[in-house]
């Protein structure tokens, strides 16, 4: 049987998600990291303040996409939206990145 939900009903579902990640944001500069526990070495996502643009683990994409059966780029417009309402900034589908290596520098925190 299939479901037709809206679109908001579907931000809700992925947005609760990601809330029950219960990630902590690190905030250094410009930048807010999303850790999963502190102390970790890095993020699972990135968003720079200075122009408004996220990255992404791979490996967070992937685990979405798979829990609510999407693609890889609905997914990471998901987590875009997601950090948009969570942080209450502008953000922009164009500005986002998956990052296939999780060891990636561009995930690792500075300190």
């Amino acid at each position: 049987m299939k479901y037709l939900i809206t679109e908001s009903q579907f931000d809700r579902a992925v947005f609760k998600y990601l809330d029950n990640q219960d990630f902590i944001q690190v905030e250094d500069k410009d930048t807010i990291y999303f850790v999963n526990s502190e102390g970790d070495k890095y993020c699972k996502i990135r968003y720079d303040m200075s122009d408004n643009f996220s990255f992404m683990n791979y490996e967070l994409v992937d685990e979405i996409s798979l829990f609510f059966s999407l693609n890889d780029s609905n997914s990471e417009k998901a987590i875009v939206r997601w950090v948009g309402d969570t942080l209450q900034v502008k953000y922009s589908y164009e500005k986002s990145m998956s990052i296939t290596n999780s060891e990636s520098l561009t995930l690792r925190l500075p300190f």
